[in-house]
């Protein structure tokens, strides 16, 4: 049974970090409700749900995937690009330690888990605004000695490598072609979300299911149009914070 690790979101949400959007206020209620309903999600689809405890001095706190990259043999908690959040680390960090051996990117570099994307052996980092190539380095440093292939990509204006790509399975990539580059990614079949949908390509493959944001019902006919099964879940409020589905969650087998 999958582990997905979650926090619940913080007093202090509106002081979230901000890279390519313009500041709208975010309404804690709400956000938390939405992200009950996504927990509830993860549970449904057969996750087993544990908690980080609340940190509601760390706005972004609710972003856990920002914080560590998991595999099977290794945890490697990062070094994130916004400064503001290598608070949230240690208690991350000290979780994981009962599910995997832990390791820490050192202050040289950067790196978020959002900018993250692995397919089996392929591990495609994502170089912009919160990860640099020092950062990619390091990671590259743990992971190729376990059989790892960890390949840098430059993408566009998405904040994370995954606003701009995740993966569904079955060797489809949605993707948003503005923002990246499917040459990048060997013989991975493209799903383009609706132009009008340029932030509808967060979702998570579970199971026999695909996790998507419920407000994005063009680029949803498509996933469904390539024969996946889709549940949806609300993620407006937390989108305002720059934050998509995947960023909610730290998910293990």
């Amino acid at each position: 049974m999958p582990i997905a690790f979650v926090r619940n979101v913080s007093e202090s949400i509106n002081q979230c970090e901000l890279t390519h959007m313009e500041h709208e206020a975010i309404d804690l209620t709400n956000a938390r409700a939405q992200h009950a309903k996504y927990v509830e999600a993860l549970r449904h689809l057969g996750c087993e749900i544990h908690e980080f405890p609340r940190l509601d001095h760390q706005p972004d706190a609710v972003f856990v995937e920002d914080t560590a990259v998991v595999v099977p043999e290794l945890a490697v908690l990062t070094n994130p690009g916004a400064e503001s959040r290598r608070g949230e680390i240690e208690s991350v960090g000290e979780t994981l330690a009962a599910y995997r051996p832990v390791v820490r990117l050192g202050d040289s570099g950067t790196l978020e888990g959002g900018d993250v994307l692995r397919i089996d052996k392929k591990v495609h980092v994502g170089c912009a605004t919160r990860t640099d190539e020092q950062g990619i380095l390091e990671l590259r440093s743990h992971l190729e000695p376990l059989g790892y292939d960890v390949i840098m990509i430059r993408h566009g204006e998405a904040l994370h490598l995954k606003t701009a790509c995740t993966y569904l399975g079955e060797g489809v990539l949605l993707l948003n072609r503005e923002w990246v580059d499917i040459e990048d990614f060997d013989d991975l079949e493209p799903l383009e979300c609706h132009p009008e949908e340029p932030f509808a390509c967060n979702a998570i493959r579970i199971g026999d299911s695909v996790l998507f944001p419920e407000e994005f019902v063009r680029t949803r006919e498509r996933i469904e149009s390539r024969g996946f099964k889709v549940h949806p879940v609300p993620a407006s409020e937390l989108a305002k914070a720059e934050g998509g589905l995947t960023c909610s969650s730290i998910i293990i087998d």
